[in-house]
């Protein structure tokens, strides 16, 4: 039989990438997606040229021009194609901008979840539905912890943390942004649907999710627009914390590796901490040495004091729990070759 994927979100940078991965091995999928990122952030966050990209280069590939906020057309379509499996991309993916659209905000990360979910559950509720959750369902609690300041990162001071935060870590009773708030609901509701109606799910809490194929813009893609912003000229802005707070970076391909090891060997009702890990954790500052020491531009930048509602000061993604359910993965894509890929890649879009 051949496997049959569904991936909403298809031409983002995680979507496109699970497209690729899968195309490569043979299995038909279909790539679910209304390039919703271009309302949400204007012409420079337009995804059409990945969609095309995909059409003309993968065999196995079929879009589809669908909303996941259209309940009555999602259910049609779960009817029609009964996916063995489900990568569920699709996101409104910035704080700041669910400040100003809430509903949209809203109706997308938690209403398109539960929209998908019960399409499965309907029609197709054996098969594995990995969705792409954030880390910033911690919302601003991982700033109460104990830190350490050092000369260009924050780090965490309690040995207890010296991986990073696992799964275990508090959800409740601190700020998300409306963004956290909405992508809690769709993670809670996926989870929900696994325990529940006893279905193969899991919840992603990604960290900084990159790679060369990302749309970056200021409100959201921190490495790709970075990076972008150094070769271009563009001078960046600093939101608070003396530039030194610490993200973890993972490329996009070892997230659509972990997801075919789900798809596996599915769990159910399943929660993982994904990212980079320790290792390929960074701050801004020192991505600008970074950047700097691969391009030679030195990096434009003006500070400002005011940080962003609910931000991290620091956070590594715990893997422990990742590589003890599903020890055959790891990362693969070290920091810098994260930065060389994205540096050629805009290197590339803007010649």
């Amino acid at each position: 039989m051949n496997k049959t994927l569904l991936v909403t979100g298809s031409s983002g940078l995680i979507g496109s990438e699970v497209v690729r991965y899968f195309d490569k091995i043979g299995w038909k999928i279909y790539g679910v997606d209304n390039n919703m990122r271009a309302d949400f952030f204007g012409e420079k966050g337009d995804t059409r040229w990945v969609q095309h990209q995909l059409v003309d280069e993968c065999q196995n590939f079929e879009h589809v021009e669908l909303d996941i906020r259209d309940r009555k057309s999602v259910l049609e379509l779960f009817k029609k194609l009964r996916p063995n499996f489900i990568c569920h991309a699709a996101a409104q993916p910035s704080h700041d901008l669910a400040a100003s659209r809430p509903f949209d905000d809203f109706d997308v990360n938690a209403v398109g979840t539960l929209n998908l979910l019960e399409a499965a559950r309907q029609f197709c509720k054996d098969s594995p539905f990995a969705h792409m959750s954030t880390n910033k369902v911690y919302g601003d609690a991982p700033n109460n912890l104990n830190l350490n300041e050092l000369d260009t990162r924050y780090d965490f001071a309690d040995l207890q943390y010296a991986d990073g935060i696992k799964e275990s870590f508090t959800i409740d009773q601190s700020k998300h942004s409306l963004f956290g708030a909405s992508k809690v609901a769709g993670d809670i509701m996926v989870q929900e649907y696994g325990r529940y109606f006893n279905m193969p799910t899991c919840a992603l809490r990604g960290g900084c999710l990159t790679g060369p194929n990302h749309s970056g813009v200021e409100l959201h893609g921190f490495l790709s627009y970075l990076i972008k912003a150094n070769i271009v000229g563009i001078e960046y802005t600093i939101f608070g914390y003396k530039g030194k707070q610490v993200r973890d970076n993972i490329h996009s391909l070892d997230v659509a590796r972990f997801i075919g090891a789900f798809f596996d060997q599915p769990r159910i009702g399943e929660v993982y901490n994904i990212g980079g890990g320790r290792d390929n954790s960074t701050s801004i500052l020192e991505a600008f040495s970074r950047v700097e020491s691969i391009t030679g531009k030195k990096m434009k930048y003006k500070y400002s004091e005011q940080n962003r509602e609910g931000d991290h000061i620091c956070y590594i993604s715990d893997l422990s729990k990742m590589k003890a359910h599903y020890p055959d993965w790891d990362i693969t894509k070290s920091l810098q070759t994260v930065f060389e890929e994205i540096v050629a890649s805009w290197d590339k879009r803007l010649s």
